[in-house]
């Protein structure tokens, strides 16, 4: 395969999902804001609390919009743009998008309506009810999407056929329950409700500073406030578990974003800051914290973290064993009765994958040299410097958050954040950051994987469709026009619908006096 047309494919994909990741987070943070806020109406009966859920819902919707049409796209796209991937996994990575789609997608697609147009034909409580199962649905996709996506990272519950020559699901539990799966689903979920969170605090602090609409912007902003703080700490204790995950999964990805290109003495400790260089394979002006790497990943002061170089040892192993299988499978195929073929293909089969990075050296891996067989172990190292500067921009906002929100909590607490304007600046000024995050998380996941498409399974450079560059710059050229003007249409209708305000005008107190927020003051 042409290594252009692959990495055509690989920009197309990922223009895709990170312009798609633009509108999930928020979709899946402002679904459960919107209960919480709904939920105080009904407790309290109050009409500004049904003024202040319409608002945010408004803007719900808009994004709500752009976040289905860009995600089907994305899906056909593993049919044109990645075939033999499709062809070679698709009995497994099919099933969760089907029951995303028939589960997640119809849940929301029903109750999204009623949500809108529901608010005079059903009970408070009848619309409650809807609401949640509009948050509900929302982040049901995210769990069907996110364990298909976990089963690329960690792919468990399947096995290689060598009569049908594809991957098929052997426990789907373990596809379900893939540890994976779920530590990516609770930190993209968090961090989802923190960017839903920054949002309704900026925009809150926005109405704050040019003194419009006081009473409702305060009581949004103390619900972000809670909610936010909530998210951002969960945010940074369940992404150290997915960071744990690694540990027994995805070593080398851990060891990438760390730049440990060697296995140091237990504890490891954390690089804080360094240049790593590719070429001389090592971290230059290394500001390291003693311990802290080992005590994260592993848990313990015992264990090791392996380092790069001592993981491409083993890839050459597994390459070799794999070559062993490779040569069974070709065997079978011309002698599927061939016992002793077929005996020891089932001692190597864990490592066929690893024999398929060797076609990107030669047509036909048990004929590799040496020479192909060092160069293709070394291959399973991913961009060390855009790991390790992606991880850190991440983690670091992360961080960031956490300072906001408590800061934001406390004032409320205070009853001074409607007074503070240095911090509802600042609260403006900090809404594209979380975004920023989210973005860079992706990038730490997917890059992470690399040259795999399938971990350890199906190497990228063999997944795509036989395409020409042409055909590809045309789509590529064609999608960021398209989306290119569904951004510009989607900010403007959002910046429309935030310069009008909230629909209804309510007559409240200030939130000094609002017990449904402060109980002290009753």
């Amino acid at each position: 395969m042409d290594a252009g047309v692959i990495d055509l494919s690989r920009l197309q994909f990922a223009l895709t999902a990170l312009y798609h990741f633009l509108f999930v987070p928020l979709t899946l943070g402002l679904s459960f804001m919107l209960v919480i806020m709904e939920s105080i109406y009904v407790m309290t009966g109050r009409d500004i609390w049904r003024q202040i859920t319409r608002f945010w819902a408004k803007l719900f919707g808009i994004n709500f919009v752009l976040g289905v049409a860009t995600g089907l796209t994305m899906e056909f796209q593993f049919g044109t743009n990645w075939s033999y991937f499709s062809h070679y996994v698709g009995d497994i990575f099919g099933a969760p998008l089907a029951i995303e789609g028939l589960m997640a997608f119809f849940l929301e697609a029903t109750f999204v309506g009623l949500m809108f147009f529901g608010w005079d034909r059903l009970s408070k409580l009848g619309h409650l009810f809807v609401t949640f199962m509009v948050a509900l649905g929302t982040n049901l996709s995210a769990l069907w999407i996110l364990i298909a996506n976990g089963w690329m990272q960690n792919p468990v519950g399947a096995t290689f056929n060598s009569d049908t020559m594809r991957m098929e699901v052997s426990d789907f539990g373990a596809v379900l329950f893939n540890p994976v799966a779920q530590a990516k689903f609770v930190h993209t979920v968090s961090a989802g409700y923190v960017v839903a969170s920054v949002f309704v605090l900026g925009v809150s602090a926005w109405y704050l500073l040019k003194g419009r609409w006081t009473a409702f912007a305060a009581r949004s902003l103390a619900v972000a406030a809670a909610f936010g703080l909530a998210s951002s700490l969960s945010v940074v204790v369940l992404g150290d578990e997915s960071g744990y995950t690694l540990t027994d999964n995805q070593k080398m990805k851990l060891a990438a974003i760390e730049s440990a290109w060697h296995t140091a003495p237990a504890p490891a400790g954390l690089t804080l800051f360094g240049l790593p260089n590719m070429q001389t394979k090592r971290t230059d002006y290394a500001v390291e914290i003693p311990w802290v790497l080992g005590l994260i990943s592993t848990r313990s002061v015992t264990k090791e973290v392996t380092g790069m170089s001592e993981l491409v040892l083993k890839a050459q192993e597994r390459i070799q064993s794999g070559v062993q299988a490779y040569d069974s499978v070709e065997k079978l195929k011309t002698n599927p009765s061939d016992l002793a073929a077929r005996a020891n293909f089932e001692t190597h089969k864990r490592d066929l994958g690893y024999a398929l990075l060797l076609k990107r050296y030669v047509a036909d891996p048990r004929t590799a040299s040496p020479d192909m067989i060092q160069k293709a172990a070394w291959d399973t190292v991913p961009s060390v410097p855009v790991m390790f500067w992606s991880f850190r921009i991440m983690a670091g906002i992360g961080f960031l958050m956490i300072a906001l929100f408590a800061t934001a909590f406390l004032l409320a607490s205070l009853r001074k954040h409607t007074q503070q304007k240095w911090f509802l600046r600042l609260a403006v000024a900090a809404i594209p950051l979380p975004w920023l995050a989210a973005e860079l998380g992706w990038v730490v996941a997917e890059m992470g994987r690399q040259p795999w498409a399938i971990d350890g399974v199906l190497p990228t450079f063999l997944a795509s469709s036989s395409l020409t560059p042409a055909a590809l710059w045309t789509t590529i050229i064609g999608f960021t026009a398209l989306y290119g003007t569904l951004a510009i249409i989607e900010v403007r209708l959002m910046l429309a619908a935030i310069r009008h305000g909230p629909v209804e005008h309510v007559d409240e107190p200030e939130p000094e006096t609002d017990t449904a927020l402060y109980p002290s003051a009753a």
